[in-house]
């Protein structure tokens, strides 16, 4: 165990006596000043104040010389309820160790401290009561007891340095020790499982262990979903990095049932429930940033498949001059979010980053004079400023409930997540005829495409011209990693898929990633967005009531400006962000 530290005047004090009290106070309490010093800190605090400078009570002590940066941070502990304590990595118990895995240690900043088995409560050492969230993943993660005391960053850096320096095992190591191990396995399909034995088997060390390295690694690569997937023969296990999925080392077969399960605990859904599809959610506070877990299951013939979505606010831009829109882009859509009224369609297929750039547009508009009101499902990001409302089927509260709602509650500005039905789209269109700015989606291929996706659920051509301002379509390729990016000249047939011949390019310079470590061998790291704005004018209105076809109208659209999904991806190749390979994937030719 570590030992209590004690202070100047060795007057002890319970740490859940101080929490909450004023940092004075709680320096008065420890015996580290005396109330005459904290009235002259205080003091001079005030009168500094009066000149502007808002200096912090322990900032004006220090430079006072009568406190030092130990006794301010013991004070913090103490305010947080929080012991101080000084460590001594001898004195830690090995199984501490044992249970609390590298990669939680090295990615919260934290070392264990003790171990109970017979309570299963194990002690933790903060550098700052600022880390608290550490302490609640760490309940979800590990599914036990932890408390927190706080310690000198210096000596938790030591003992990481110390015991966590040669790195965890690997995820072979793991799921080899895994296949070896005595934890009971469980068959699929048998509906007789004992569900405390089964429980028992989710919250085995082994498991737990896994599934937090799973996260964790899942989290660092910047992976944006995570894939559980019981075949016949085998339990695959795979990552979505950058809209491309990559095989990892599968667990053994016979844990499948253990490791949904443990999904399933931490996601707080029904362990005994096997055979209807569930959803949950699992929040962490990883490095500082929020980041959800959306969790699915599905049942199916060889076991459930879990895929957990994940969501990392720091991962994501959600800034209009973020998204990757270019500078003449970028002022059209400005121009177009910022109109009184009409409907702004962006469309796509899943996963082409629609959602961003709708939250995006929505950052944008979030003052304290706009009201915004949005329909999702899910909702993704919880932004401030925004009322954001979700769609739940099983109570019957659909987008077009909502938005028939919605239009009771005075908005300014609405964002209905996707139009599925006629009904939801007449409201829309009903909403933006009476004075409101309208935010949707689609899937459709490109942006003229949207107009007779919109006709086939029976929107009226009249309506569609009297209320669409602008349909923006979007696609997402990979970005060529700036570690490796190399200089190449491409082949005959690698032009020729974007219709181009050598001397067409002969003074144009392409790029593509050689691979490193940096991008997994990938020579790719990150992605950016491709644009096709279709901004209406009386001309495509017109075009639009004569039933025009797409063909034409998309004819007409480039000759006003409209630059298309594949000649975004020709200036982004140019600019060398991306290969030829991702946008021929990606985009479609121009007729």
């Amino acid at each position: 165990m570590a030992k209590q530290s004690t202070t100047k005047k060795k007057k002890s004090t319970d740490p859940t006596q101080l929490k909450g009290r004023r940092f004075g106070r709680v320096l008065t309490k420890l015996g580290v000043l005396t109330r005459d010093q904290v009235h002259e800190a205080l003091s001079i605090q005030k009168v500094a104040r009066k000149k502007g400078d808002h200096k912090k009570i322990g900032e004006i002590m220090l430079e006072m010389g009568i406190i030092s940066d130990v006794e301010i941070q013991k004070a913090l502990a103490g305010q947080s309820g929080l012991a101080w304590v000084e460590l001594e990595v001898d004195s830690i118990p090995q199984i501490a160790f044992d249970i609390l895995p590298v990669e939680s240690a090295t990615t919260y900043q934290i070392v264990p401290v003790d171990y109970d088995e017979s309570t299963k409560l194990l002690t933790i050492a903060l550098k700052s009561p600022d880390n608290y969230r550490a302490v609640d993943d760490l309940r979800l993660l590990m599914g036990f007891k932890v408390v927190a005391v706080v310690a000198p960053p210096e000596q938790i850096d030591e003992i990481i340095k110390k015991r966590y320096s040669s790195g965890g095992p690997s995820m072979a190591d793991m799921m080899a020790d895994l296949d070896n191990s005595d934890i009971a396995g469980f068959d699929s399909g048998d509906d007789s499982t004992d569900l405390s034995k089964l429980a028992s088997a989710a919250s085995d060390n082994k498991i737990v262990r896994l599934i937090n390295l799973v996260l964790l690694q899942a989290i660092k690569d910047k992976a944006s979903d995570i894939h559980f997937e019981p075949f016949e023969d085998e339990f695959k296990m795979r990552y979505r990095i950058d809209g491309v999925l990559y095989e990892m080392v599968p667990p053994p077969m016979h844990l499948a049932l253990p490791i949904v399960s443990r999904v399933k605990i931490m996601a707080n859904l029904d362990i005994s429930e096997r055979r209807l599809p569930q959803d949950g959610r699992i929040e962490l506070t990883v490095g500082g940033s929020p980041v959800d877990l959306r969790v699915s299951i599905l049942p199916t013939m060889f076991g459930e498949s879990v895929v957990m979505r994940v969501l990392d606010r720091s991962n994501v831009q959600l800034n209009m001059d973020k998204i990757g829109l270019r500078t003449t882009d970028y002022e059209k859509m400005t121009d177009i979010i910022r109109r009184p009224n009409g409907i702004v369609v962006v469309t796509g297929p899943t996963g082409s980053g629609k959602t961003t750039t709708l939250y995006a547009a929505l950052s944008e508009l979030n003052d304290p004079q706009t009201k915004i009101l949005t329909a999702e499902d899910p909702v993704e990001y919880d932004i401030d400023g925004l009322v954001q409302c979700q769609v739940n089927t099983d109570q019957e509260l659909t987008f077009g409930k909502l938005l028939r709602s919605f239009l009771r509650q005075d908005p300014d500005v609405i964002l209905v997540g996707e139009i599925r039905d006629l009904e939801t789209a007449q409201i829309a269109v009903q909403a933006s005829l009476t004075g409101h700015l309208v935010f949707t989606t689609l899937h459709t291929n490109d942006a003229p495409s949207t107009i007779l996706r919109m006709v086939d659920l029976g929107v009226e051509a009249f309506l569609i011209t009297a209320t669409v301002e602008a349909i923006v379509a979007q696609r997402l390729v990979r970005r060529i990693c700036n570690s490796c990016k190399e200089e190449y000249s491409p082949s005959e047939e690698e032009l020729m898929e974007l219709k181009l011949h050598k001397e067409d390019v002969s003074t144009r310079t392409f790029f593509r990633g050689k691979g490193c470590e940096s991008c997994n061998h990938s020579g790719y790291k990150g992605r950016l967005a491709l644009f096709e704005i279709m901004e209406f004018d009386d001309t495509l209105r017109e075009l639009i009531l004569a039933q025009t076809s797409t063909a034409i109208l998309r004819i007409e659209a480039q000759k006003r400006g409209m630059r298309s999904l594949r000649e975004s991806g020709l200036l982004s190749i140019y600019d060398g962000q991306t290969t030829i390979d991702e946008v021929v994937r990606e985009t479609m030719l121009d007729d």
